[in-house]
C-alpha cells in the first residue's frame, strides 16, 4: 500500500519539472514590459477586464489596473504559484500513476484554465481512471475563452498535450 506520508507524491510534495515550467512560460510569456523595465497588469484578452494578469501570468485580488511588478516580483510570484498549483492538482490525482510530464502539463493546464474548472474535467477523470490517451485527446478541448476559440489557446494545449503524451527519458 502507498504511503500517506508529506514526500508521497499523491499528497503534494510532487514539484513541477523544467518542462512544465518553461511550458507555462513559454505561453504566458512575461508581458507588457514599460520602458523602465517594470511590468504593468493588462486586462484578460477574451474579456478586457477582471482578471487582470500580470507578469507570467499571474491574476488575483492584489493585481488590477495599474498594478506595477519588477521582473523579481513577477519571477518570485510564479515561482509561489506554480508551487500552490503543484500541491493542489497532486492533491486531486491522488494515490494514481501519474509521469513527471502528464503531471507537468496537467499542473499547465490548471494554471491556466484554474483548479475548479480542472478538477471538475473529463480529462482529469480520464486521467485518473488510467485512461491517458483519451485524457491527451482532452487538452483539445479546452481552447476556447468566452465561447471563442483562441488561436494562442488551441497551440497551448496541443504543446501541453504533446507534453502529457512524451515518455520519460
Amino acid at each position: 500500500m502507498a504511503s500517506l506520508s508529506a514526500d508521497n507524491p499523491a499528497f503534494g510534495a510532487r514539484t513541477l519539472g523544467a518542462a512544465g515550467l518553461a511550458l507555462i512560460k513559454r505561453f504566458e510569456g512575461c508581458a507588457r514590459r514599460r520602458p523602465d523595465g517594470t511590468f504593468a497588469a493588462y486586462p484578460d484578452p477574451a474579456t478586457g477586464g477582471a482578471p487582470w494578469t500580470i507578469g507570467w501570468g499571474s491574476t488575483g485580488p492584489d493585481i488590477a489596473q495599474g498594478t506595477v511588478w519588477t521582473q523579481a516580483q513577477c519571477d518570485a510570484r510564479f515561482l509561489r504559484d506554480a508551487s500552490t498549483f503543484a500541491t493542489r492538482i497532486a492533491g486531486l490525482l491522488g494515490l494514481g500513476t501519474t509521469s513527471q510530464n502528464q503531471f507537468d502539463a496537467l499542473v499547465a493546464l490548471g494554471y491556466n484554465i484554474g483548479i475548479r474548472n480542472l478538477a471538475g474535467s473529463t480529462l482529469l477523470a480520464r486521467h485518473i481512471a488510467g485512461d491517458h490517451a483519451a485524457a491527451q485527446a482532452q487538452f483539445a478541448r479546452w481552447n476556447k475563452a468566452a465561447g471563442q476559440v483562441m488561436a494562442g489557446l488551441t497551440k497551448r494545449r496541443a504543446a501541453e498535450a504533446l507534453l502529457y503524451g512524451q515518455k520519460e527519458k
